[in-house]
């Protein structure tokens, strides 16, 4: 699941694959090559072998983000690129291999089929295919339905503190303690040639956690009427990849794991940057295309499948025989126009196809953007789907999303009605006390589209807009809209009794 990550819906590789000469010579060691890249680029299937892992093992050592012994969610949805990530990652921890891997690794898989779709009966087998290689891998796997987010908590959608970043020597002195440890258990005759490595004591007997239990035809039911409300198909892949990562990180927070891995390739990043900037993500084209994205404080997204193409993605999974399950896209057999996904698509890969440095020149000018620093987590500044900060001068601003907004800050609450009710306006708690029409809080039944609305992005804004009704919305999401609201009215009341301290911000730490 990658998209957070990942491959969801991905195409064929770009362009005619180049075809072999007489005269072409493999580029490392100049024997008979099997396969051609680039132009000029051709390699035998040894040499291709190492070249592809060496950009693969490349990436996660120059980064240094994933400590020795730290657990790591793979995310995968069973297509070519997050397969060739788990396979590498396979491979990486294997015996011989020459750098060995220090991490623990698990699996997410998301059935998405739902909302693909998929029939009860084809879900069923896909399902019984994911679990077959899922255990012929070996690693800790944990099978979700897209479903569960009808059960996800408000907390998923709270920034948590990040761990505190250590100084530059931290990292090669973890790595220094793990092989240090390492070589004390292979003294100690535990840690020897025929004796796995640390990482891999703790996948000797993998623990396979599947869901407790298909999903209720309930939620099920909630699910595809939820979809069936959004009326564009670009809306509903936005939706849809904002609901996959809420749950991907509901199950890393759950399990212990502080990394998401998931298997963006270069094509994909390079088409994810022009689509994300046609949606208006210009401001979070650094996190959405980056290495690691760091939004959600406590879990960390890397992307070490970044620097492969499609292209060599598919020679791979064909010369080495990575199994993977292709299932139906919430896209699939839609027109080249039915999206902006889709259309963005089409238009790089065309691109692609006439000019071979499309994907490239794209991909290396996302290398270059930069992150907004952070200054904290306070969810009160943080778009309510997508976790990126929201960066909106409503005090001075000439866009038209910052005039938007200002004039959402600047509306008056609603005038309480002549009567007051005998029952209670917000059901399910949803309010703090019992009469809202009394002045205490804002009631979220009044107009729950307001509370929502003014706490998404731009880009999320828009997605939003193609919902006539949020009723249809994951209760986590709406419960999580009102604790901010209500959070934000308590400030407000309260901002006058608060004293400022040197730096300009409220002293909440009292007398």
């Amino acid at each position: 699941m990658c998209q957070v990550g990942e491959d969801y819906g991905e195409s064929a590789p770009e362009g005619p694959p180049p075809r072999l000469s007489l005269e072409q010579k493999c580029v490392k060691c100049k024997g008979l090559p099997v396969l051609v890249i680039r132009a000029g680029d051709a390699f035998c299937r040894d040499c291709f072998k190492a070249f592809y892992i060496h950009k693969f093992r490349a990436m996660l050592g120059k980064n240094r983000l994933i400590f020795p012994g730290e657990k790591v969610l793979l995310a995968w949805s069973g297509g070519p690129s997050s397969s060739s990530m788990v396979w590498q990652v396979l491979e990486g921890l294997s015996q011989d291999s020459a750098k060995r891997l220090r991490f623990v690794p698990g699996v997410v898989y998301v059935d998405e089929g739902a909302v693909c779709g998929q029939s009860p009966e084809d879900r069923a087998h896909t399902l019984a295919e994911v679990k077959q290689i899922l255990q012929t891998v070996g690693f800790p796997w944990h099978v979700v339905a897209l479903e569960e987010v009808f059960c996800l908590p408000p907390s998923v959608l709270r920034c948590s503190a990040p761990k505190p970043a250590g100084a530059q020597g931290v990292y090669k002195a973890a790595v220094d303690g793990f092989l240090q440890q390492w070589h004390t258990l292979g003294a100690a005759g535990v840690g020897d040639s025929s004796s796995p490595a640390l990482g891999e004591q703790q996948l000797s007997q993998p623990r396979t956690q599947s869901r407790a239990g298909a999903p209720t035809a309930a939620q099920t039911e909630a699910l595809c009427r939820l979809f069936d409300s959004v009326r564009t198909l670009t809306a509903k892949e936005e939706l849809l990849q904002t609901l996959r990562t809420h749950l991907i990180m509901h199950v890393a927070r759950t399990h212990g794991y502080s990394k998401v891995m998931t298997g963006d390739s270069c094509t994909r990043l390079a088409i994810k940057l022009m689509t994300s900037l046609a949606l208006g993500r210009g401001a979070f084209l650094a996190w959405d295309t980056g290495f690691s994205d760091e939004r959600h404080g406590d879990v960390v997204v890397v992307r070490p499948m970044r620097d492969h193409t499609l292209k060599e993605v598919a020679f791979y999974n064909r010369l080495f025989a990575v199994p993977s399950v292709f299932t139906p896209a919430i896209d699939t057999k839609a027109p080249e126009k039915a999206s902006i996904h889709r259309l963005m698509e089409a238009f790089m890969l065309r691109l692609q196809a006439q000019f071979p440095s499309t994907i490239s020149t794209v991909y290396r000018t996302s290398e270059k953007l930069l992150k907004a620093p952070r200054d904290g987590c306070a969810p009160s500044v943080h778009c309510l789907l997508c976790m990126c900060t929201l960066d909106v001068d409503t005090a001075d601003s000439a866009t038209a999303f910052g005039a938007q907004t200002s004039r959402l800050s600047q509306m008056e609450p609603p005038a309480p009605p002549a009567e007051e009710p005998t029952t209670p306006c917000c059901s399910g708690g949803m309010c703090r006390t019992q009469g809202c029409s009394q002045g205490a809080g804002p009631c979220f039944r009044e107009d729950p589209t307001a509370h929502v609305m003014e706490q998404l992005c731009y880009s999320c804004r828009v997605t939003m807009k193609d919902m006539p009704s949020l009723d249809p919305l994951p209760p986590y999401i709406l419960v999580e809209a009102q604790t901010r609201s209500q959070r934000s009215f308590d400030m407000q009341e309260i901002q006058e009794y608060l004293l400022e301290d040197s730096d300009g911000e409220p002293d909440m730490s009292g007398s």
